[in-house]
């Protein structure tokens, strides 16, 4: 069945190929075209650099007229994430546009890990330190783009080994 929103899905996604932004990438999953696996990665001179953070994008058949929910699946210390990984960023509540494609959220999430909003924080320890402490935020950061690696490693081992069976 082809709804709107599925080739408007389809059109992100030949587009994302086409012309890819840098530091994002996003796929659908192999059977279901409405949920998606994407990838962030940290950007350059920020406290995320080499990070390698994992997420999840669900559309609706209301898409693109409504957005998507969005959630890290990588663990994340961030004032704008919640501890579910649900991320707090105005395109995807109150200002959304159906202009927004996945590259746009994508690349706004990556923006918003280096610019965060601590007055509309998430996760409040995480915007206090920001604003106050910002070395022991960086501490903590750092930590979750170590673990981001990790994570990945172990992904790739289980891959391999399904392989080897």
């Amino acid at each position: 069945m082809s709804t709107p929103a599925r080739r408007r899905l389809m059109r992100d996604f030949k587009r994302l190929q086409q012309d890819p932004p840098a530091g994002v990438s996003a796929a659908p999953t192999e059977n279901n075209i409405m949920i998606w696996n994407a990838v962030i990665f940290g950007p350059h001179d920020t406290p995320f650099e080499d990070g390698t953070f994992k997420l999840t994008l669900e559309f609706t058949e209301e898409y693109p007229n409504k957005p998507p929910t969005v959630k890290f699946v990588s663990k994340m210390f961030h004032p704008n994430v919640y501890a579910d990984g649900g991320i707090c960023l105005d395109i995807l509540q109150n200002r959304w546009s159906p202009t927004y494609d996945v590259a746009a959220i994508l690349t706004s999430i990556q923006s918003l890990l280096d610019e965060p909003n601590p007055n509309s924080p998430a996760n409040s320890l995480a915007a206090q330190l920001y604003q106050e402490n910002r070395r022991e935020y960086e501490k903590r950061v750092a930590a979750i783009v170590e673990q981001s690696w990790l994570n990945f490693q172990d992904e790739d081992e289980g891959e391999d080994m399904k392989k080897d069976t």
